[in-house]
Formats: C-alpha cells, structure tokens, sequence
C-alpha cells in the first residue's frame, strides 16, 4: 500500500515543492521510500509501503514513455502478466505495478477493465501529453483530485492537496450531507473545488480539459442459480489471491461470520495463520470470546488485546487528527486500535469487509418489510405506536432495544428509496433544519441532505424501496464511502495494508446477480453465505446474530468524554464554528446528558465535526455567503 499524489500543469511549470510537501503529508501511507517524477507540466510523487518486490518495485515507475504512481495491489497481475508477454511485453521487475503499466501500454485508457484488485493510480503520458487517474470498482483506495482548465492536482488524501495551499472554503451542500450520512459522499468532499474521484471510474486530463468515464458497475439482478458450492469456491479463490506477498500476513479476526470465514479459508492455504482480535472490558460491546471460539476452531495463532474506554477516549484526539474530512463513524477507533496492534507483527492484513453489504447481513435487511407494511398504516395509528416507543427508557447498551425501535420508526415515514438511509441517519432533513445557522437551513432538504442516494437510485433501475435497491446502496454508498473509508484511513495511519475477500470482482458480480430472496429471508440474513460456510465457519457463529463493531459512545458521552462534549459544543465553540445554532445543539447534549434520550448518533457526528473543523481550520464563516 502506498500514498501518491502529483499535478499536471499546462500553463506554468508545476510546483516541485508543492509535491513534495504533499507526499511528506501521505508519510504514513508509505514508510519505506519516496519517489519523484518531473517531465515537462507533470510532477509525480510517490510514498511506498514495500509488499511485493522489495528490491525492484519503486515508483514511479517509467517505461516506453508514461510514468506510473499505484497505490494498491493488482490480484491478478500473475495471470494477467503472463497475458501481456505473451503478447510481446518484456518485464524488468515482480512487481504488480509493471504489469499495471504494461496493461495501460497494451490497452490505452480501457487498461482498468483488465486490472482487477484494490487501487487508486495516476498515470503520466508524455506520448499523448495527458494524465489519466482510475480508481478501483469498489471505491477501496482513496483518490482526491481539484482541476481547473490549465491545473489537475491530486492526492490519497485531502491533507495532501491541502499540502498545496489550496484554500480550505466549506462545501455547504458537503457538510448537510455529512451531517446527514456521517460521511461525505462521492463525488463531493468537504472543501470546495475539491472532488473524490468515483469508484470504478477514470478520469483523463489534457489540453481539452478534465473528463470522467465509468469502466465498470454493478451487475444487474437476474436469474443467477443461488450455489452454495459456487460460492466457497469463489471466496476461497478470492482468499488465497490475497494471501500473496513478501512480507508478513494475517487476518483480522472478530468472531462474526465473515472474519471467521476469510481466517478458515486462509488456514486451507497457509501452514500457520496468525489472527488478531481486540476486547473491551465493556461487555455489551466485547466480542472477544467469540474470536477465541473462532480461532481454537481454526488452529490459529491468536493474538488479543484488551482496551478500556479510556484507551478509547484517549486515542480520539489523535484519531480525528489522522481524520481529513469529517468522518462519524465510531468504530474508526476500535479499527485504529486493532491497526496499530495487528502491524506490530505483520504488514498485511486480510478482513471481513463487504459480507453485510454483498449477502444483506444488517439488520435493517429484516426491518425491510414490516416498514413497508407499517408505512400503509394510518398516520394517526402509527402516531400512537411512536409516542408509545418513545417512553420507553433510554439505554447506553450496545444496540439497545429503545434505540433500535426509535431508529426504525424513524425511516418508516421516508421515502421507500430513503429508508435504509434515513436508519443510518444521524440527523434526517427536518431534524436539520432546526439544527443549522439561519443561513444555512435551505439546504436541509432530502433533495440535497441525501442527493447521493437519490442519484444511485434513480440510475440503478431497480424498483423504489426494494431489497435489491437496498443492496445497491450499501454496496455503493455505505460500503465505499464508509465502511471502506475507515478502513483505509484506520489501517493505513498505521502502514498496515489491509485486503477485502469478499470484495473480489468474482465475488462480488456473482452475489448481485442473484435475487435478493436467496440472501435474506422474513427472520434470517446472509442465508446462501451461511449456507455455503456450513462445515468452514463453527455452527455456534454462524447461529449467532449480528454485532457491530462498536464502542459504548452513549455512556462515554455521559461519562469520560463529557468535557470535550462540553468543551466542543459550547455557545463559543458552536458560535465560532459558524454553522450551527448555538441553542438548538445545546439542547440536544443536555437532554442525552440527562439521560431522557440516547442521542449518541447525532451528538457523535457534531462532535466528529468540530474535532475536525479545529484540526483543518476550515473557513467556515465563507459559507453563509455562499449559501
């Protein structure tokens, strides 16, 4: 895994300094060398974490006249290479990256089509005077970018853009959706000018300017035979794929369904497999025993190690400061901690990632149809069912009873295509109305808070507020721009690369082609992946419902966490932020501090905001005239 970054720049020379203090910034991604790349208006920069081909895989990489910076790995580049010199191609190196480069010599800008794994890369050539940057078809690998008509400057991370002196000017429609999704979605980021490049897209950039083209989607449903042994066949292949490199490898493993499964599997094809879990003294939230179980199953190595909310509470700073754009999802920490551990013994890791969204293991998979049923109730019936569940008691337990019946009732009056992300939710449009400064409460609507998944919708085909709409969404929406967001950013502020086997092509093409009724049922999830893992994964996982990696915000908030909530989300501190009411936030801290509410999900994702906003100093104010 690696950090690139670079400019093209057709009407000065490009800033050579400028590139390297980018890649100083993406130091982290890339421990292990540095590399530059200067021809005519292109500057490339390149930070390395060696994994295949330590002695001759350094970049950029240069052959026949276009220069290469990869972040990522290419799973297939063995067969794919035998491919190319049987086509006329000589090779100089190992590495995955040469053969990413002769893929572009080869096939020109349709390469991404033959190049199957996790990446982001730019690509310089001095042939055609043009840059062309891709990303992966899951979205795995970060890329950032801002063009104008003469410049295209890009980056892993927004931090290394900012590297260039960019101004740091609050995208308003950015903040709404972050403040709605507890991300913010592609293609937008949280500055404005500056784009994430899509997944499974291409972009090129020369004199006619700067163009986006989609290489691959996802594959539509049809009549795929639901075959269990197909399945393990394909997750298996996908695991040993991953398993390939020249320096140490293990699994991440949780004790759920898909982390067990890809340790099971990577037992099959290594003499010794080393796992890593960590524990909170926090029972509700310690899955630790299950990983136990897993690995006695399995013959692992297991290493665990025990944190306490304080360890949690106390990394938080230093979290959010690895943190570019706002980003509230909690489990960023427990992946941080797990990072950090897992690297001091190896520099690979394989995890569960992308089982829930492929095979519908969420809950809210089995929230579905008894929304839609409840949806054609009465408003007034269903008034009187809300007003009873919100007397029920608030709990800081991990996925409460009072917590998961106040979030269902909460999408049951969304739109059918917003359901599953109105439960995700922290703050719905109306909720944020009342939330934002007067200048701002314009934009707190659905057309603009959820833009991003009315737009993947409206292209999908599938029909309004089905399963297979749902499914489409998590594997587009919350797996790329947050599950495998915390992901990267988690592991790689630790040099630890990590690898998704359920995310494989293979993989992923066959379990979207399948009808949605062989995935979840009226009370089960995951149905064809538990099938296919009977006799790999011990039955007692496999029975077990579904537990997220989580942390007890609630009580932290309540608790150890309480200054800083205080501190952050005080009549100053919001005042000086510039975008929220003062009163309205204050309102909702202290009706979770007095226990009369769980707020955990909004008050977190104010809290990630301001952390953020203190840390990247964003210009806040600007946005009241923008807006």
């Amino acid at each position: 895994m690696c950090g690139i970054c670079g400019e093209v720049s057709f009407a000065a020379a490009p800033d050579s300094e400028g590139v390297r203090r980018a890649a100083r910034a993406l130091a982290h991604r890339g421990p292990d060398a540095e590399g530059f790349y200067f021809e005519g208006p292109a500057a490339l920069g390149h930070r390395r974490l060696s994994i295949i081909d330590l002695a001759t895989g350094d970049q950029p990489m240069v052959q026949d006249g276009v220069a290469l910076a990869f972040n990522g790995e290419a799973y297939d580049f063995v067969k794919l290479r035998e491919e190319l010199a049987a086509l006329g191609h000589p090779f100089n190196t190992r590495s995955d990256t040469e053969v990413v480069l002769r893929s572009y010599l080869q096939w020109g800008e349709d390469f991404a089509e033959h190049v199957q794994g996790m990446f982001a890369l730019a690509l310089w050539d001095s042939r055609e005077r043009k840059l062309v940057l891709a990303r992966d078809r899951l979205g795995k690998k970060p890329l950032y970018y801002c063009s104008t008509s003469s410049r295209c400057i890009f980056g892993s991370e927004l931090k290394s853009l900012l590297a260039y002196g960019l101004p740091r000017e609050l995208e308003p429609q950015a903040l709404v959706q972050y403040l709605a999704c507890e991300y913010v979605p592609a293609p937008l980021s949280i500055f404005k000018g500056i784009h994430k490049l899509p997944a499974a897209h291409l972009a090129v950039f020369d004199s006619n300017g700067f163009r986006l083209k989609r290489y691959w989607d996802l594959p539509a449903p049809g009549n795929e035979r639901p075959d269990p042994g197909k399945l393990l066949e394909l997750l298996d292949a996908a695991v040993a794929k991953r398993l390939v490199a020249d320096v140490p490898v293990g699994v991440f493993l949780s004790g759920g369904v898909d982390s067990t499964a890809v340790a099971a599997l990577a037992a099959r094809h290594l003499s010794r497999v080393r796992t890593f879990s960590i524990g909170f003294t926090e029972a509700s939230f310690d899955e630790s025993p299950w990983a136990a179980l897993a690995a006695k199953r399995i013959g692992s190595d297991h290493v665990l190690e025990k944190f306490s909310g304080q360890d949690c509470t106390d990394l938080l700073p230093a979290a959010a400061a690895k943190l570019d754009e706002p980003f509230a999802d909690p489990s960023f920490l427990p992946t941080m901690l797990l990072s950090r551990f897992t690297r001091k013994h190896v520099t690979v890791a394989l995890a569960g990632d992308g089982g829930d969204e492929l095979f519908a293991g969420y809950d809210p998979f089995l929230a579905h149809r008894p929304a839609a049923f409840l949806a054609n109730v009465p408003r007034p019936l269903r008034a009187v069912l809300q007003s009873a569940v919100g007397l029920l008691p608030s709990s800081s337990r991990n996925m409460s009873l009072d917590f998961r019946l106040k979030q269902f009732l909460r999408g049951v009056d969304a739109q059918p295509s917003l359901r599953h992300q109105s439960w995700l939710a922290s703050f719905l449009p109306g909720e944020l109305s009342t939330l934002l400064s007067q200048e701002l409460r314009m934009l707190a609507t659905p057309a603009i808070a959820f833009r991003a998944v009315l737009d993947d919708a409206a292209r999908s085909g599938a029909a309004p507020g089905s399963v297979d709409e749902a499914l489409r969404f998590y594997v587009t929406r919350y797996l790329a721009d947050d599950i495998l967001v915390k992901a990267d950013r988690a592991s790689m502020a630790a040099s630890l690369e990590l690898r998704a086997p359920f995310l494989d092509t293979a993989v992923v093409e066959y379990a979207l082609r399948l009808p949605w009724r062989n995935h979840v049922s009226l009370t089960k999830t995951k149905v064809l992946l538990k099938r296919a893992l009977q006799g790999v994964v011990p039955d007692e996982i496999l029975q077990r419902p579904k537990k997220g990696f989580g942390i007890p915000v609630a009580a932290w908030i309540r608790g150890p966490l309480k200054p800083l909530f205080e501190d952050l989300l005080s009549e100053r501190a919001l005042n000086d932020s510039g975008v929220f009411d003062a009163k309205a936030v204050r309102v909702l801290l202290q009706t979770h501090l007095d226990g009369r509410a769980d707020l955990r999900k909004p008050l977190w994702t104010l809290l990630m905001f301001q952390l953020w906003n203190r840390n990247y100093g964003a210009q806040s104010r600007s946005m009241q005239s923008a807006a």
